[in-house]
């Protein structure tokens, strides 16, 4: 079925998911399964990666009080959030914009705009910061595995 919608949204989909993003989008799907150029497919990936970004810093306190009421999820959260806070505490409160970005650009399991944004949420930073910080890390991020795949597929089919 997915396969069946344009290409370019495919994209867009693929990047919203948590942990693949558009770090791997673009290189995995764009240009390996698509043979798209990157700089084509990088807006789209891009998009799609930053989509819920805002919906997340504007209404995870929501979503976190609602899931609150729920035994299951008070507990996880209770486990959860304190470990991300003393994790992420001493560097997020010294570099804040640059301990977002280093986060979010670092191309590892378990970091990305996802976890960013839940950070922004956790240490309670403003929307717009947050937003162009995670905004940047996704760039770099991007561009990197992108830069990273290219370079190796240039090194072992033209060399």
């Amino acid at each position: 079925m997915i396969d069946q919608l344009p290409q370019w949204f495919q994209i867009f989909l693929f990047s919203m998911i948590p942990g693949f993003e558009s770090r791997f989008v673009i290189p995995i799907i764009a240009i390996n399964q698509f043979n798209w150029v990157w700089w084509k497919a990088f807006p789209f990936a891009i998009a799609g990666n930053m989509f819920l970004v805002p919906f997340g810093l504007l209404f995870l306190h929501k979503i976190e009080k609602n899931l609150g009421k729920i035994s299951l999820f008070k507990k996880v959260m209770d486990i959860v959030f304190p470990k991300i806070r003393r994790k992420a505490d001493k560097k997020i409160q010294r570099y804040e914009s640059l301990a977002l970005i280093f986060f979010v650009a670092v191309p590892l399991p378990f970091t990305g705009a996802g976890l960013g944004t839940l950070i922004a949420y956790l240490f309670d930073l403003k929307f717009t910061r947050s937003l162009l910080m995670i905004f940047i890390g996704v760039l770099i991020s991007s561009l990197f595995v992108t830069v990273i795949y290219m370079t190796g597929y240039y090194l072992i089919f033209y060399q």
